[in-house]
């Protein structure tokens, strides 16, 4: 009698835990739709108090959005707050981390911006979105040698992606390695022939 006396009472909980359990679910997407309604309208401080109403700080997916939410309205920090605490919830997803580069350059941190895609990097080896802007960073700020490292990782992934062939050759170009570039600019315009940037290499060359 005892036994089932324990069973009971633990079936009873394990009841009362799925209720509240769906009561809470219902409660967040409840919550998740006003604020895309919101975000939609172009109410993003309702959007954010829609959120803030049913705000978990154990919630990676609350955290994530808020993150979004507040980056859209210019709370840069508060922005890097949210994203933050998603990262340390889900330290091996990479969409925080893509999502706080956003308050960082808004800032213009670079090196934390350089240093989240890095991280991206050390988790997906291969992500071609980190390498590039990477690539793009190191170009802004004229180290063409680490720009032509990622631009290659890429253009080696994707050979015929045209952004990832117009970056490198004009890496090369930068580096005065003006066959390669030409080379590259040629399979650029074969994949976009009325691609300006691609254009404009060639004829840079030709002057």
């Amino acid at each position: 009698m005892e036994v089932l006396k324990k069973l009971s009472i633990a079936l009873v909980l394990l009841t009362i835990g799925a209720i509240a359990n769906a009561q809470d679910y219902e409660k967040s997407i409840d919550g998740f739709q006003k604020s895309y309604l919101n975000e939609a309208a172009g109410n993003l401080s309702e959007a954010i108090l829609n959120l803030k109403e049913i705000y978990n700080e154990n919630s990676y997916e609350i955290n994530l959005r808020l993150g979004w939410l507040t980056y859209s309205s210019g709370l840069f920090s508060e922005a890097q707050s949210y994203y933050n605490k998603a990262i340390a919830l889900k330290q091996f997803a990479v969409e925080p981390r893509f999502g706080i580069v956003l308050p960082q350059a808004a800032m213009g941190n670079w090196t934390a911006v350089i240093s989240q895609y890095e991280k991206i990097l050390e988790i997906m080896p291969n992500n071609t979105i980190a390498m590039h802007r990477l690539g793009l960073i190191y170009y802004g700020q004229k180290d063409y040698l680490k720009a032509e490292k990622y631009f290659e990782k890429v253009v080696s992934l994707y050979p015929f992606d045209y952004d990832a062939l117009v970056m490198y050759a004009w890496t090369n170009f930068q580096l005065k390695k003006y066959r390669e570039a030409r080379v590259l600019f040629n399979k650029a315009l074969m994949n976009t022939p009325t691609g300006s940037s691609a254009m404009e290499g060639l004829q840079l060359m030709e002057n």
